[in-house]
């Protein structure tokens, strides 16, 4: 599992974590050494920028899974788990106040109230 992590994480991981000014650098420096058109070059960097954010999200959704993989290998529960948990013992804990106020009270003979000797 740590190669697939490793893997996920090497996965476009300079393009990924390269902010503007970097991809307008490497789009310039690319830009020169190819001899393109301010057009080009234009169009390069929105490219760059396009893939940048396409490898950003690839990695977020791979590492994702790969923690909700260890999770659950390791049996931790999810949030959503949680959620339905505390939602079943709220209405376990309404449904039995409810049951306590319908069972009727210790039955009390009527008549006069005489003491044992």
């Amino acid at each position: 599992m740590f190669e697939d992590l490793k893997k996920t994480i090497d996965k476009g991981l300079d393009i990924a974590f390269m902010n503007a000014e970097k991809l307008a650098k490497a789009a310039k420096d690319l830009a020169k050494e190819n001899k393109l058109t301010k057009e080009e070059a234009t169009k390069l960097y929105e490219y760059l920028l396009t893939k940048s954010e396409e490898a950003k999200k690839t990695v977020e959704n791979d590492l994702q899974g790969l923690i909700q993989k260890s999770l659950k290998k390791m049996n931790i529960p999810s949030q959503d788990d949680l959620k339905k948990l505390e939602i079943r013992i709220k209405k376990l804990e309404t449904g039995k106040k409810a049951t306590v106020k319908a069972k009727p009270g210790p039955k009390v003979a009527k008549g006069p109230v005489t003491k044992a000797k």
